[in-house]
């Protein structure tokens, strides 16, 4: 018996999907886990409803971690840093 399966939506599996979406298989798992994607296991394979990969796809996020602002402590050590060209 398929528990949790809607046999009603098209689903991919987690390979496919991840190469739709442009990211990593550990990617889309992560995303499953966290509920951010719909899907269901089927013995040791994950599988994704298309829908909710379409969802996520056309939502806004966020991309990568923050690069850190230089500190005015840097930035002014940067300043003093230069050095005047040399005869």
């Amino acid at each position: 018996m398929l528990k949790n399966i809607d046999t009603n939506r098209e689903y991919l599996p987690t390979p496919q999907a991840a190469q739709r979406a442009n990211v990593s298989r550990l990617h889309i798992a992560r995303l499953l886990r966290d509920k951010k994607l719909e899907g269901f296991q089927l013995g040791r394979e994950w599988f994704v409803y298309l829908d909710s990969l379409e969802r996520y796809l056309a939502s806004p996020r966020k991309t990568g971690p923050k690069k850190k602002k230089p500190t005015d402590q840097s930035m002014e050590t940067g300043k003093h840093a230069q050095h005047s060209p040399s005869n």
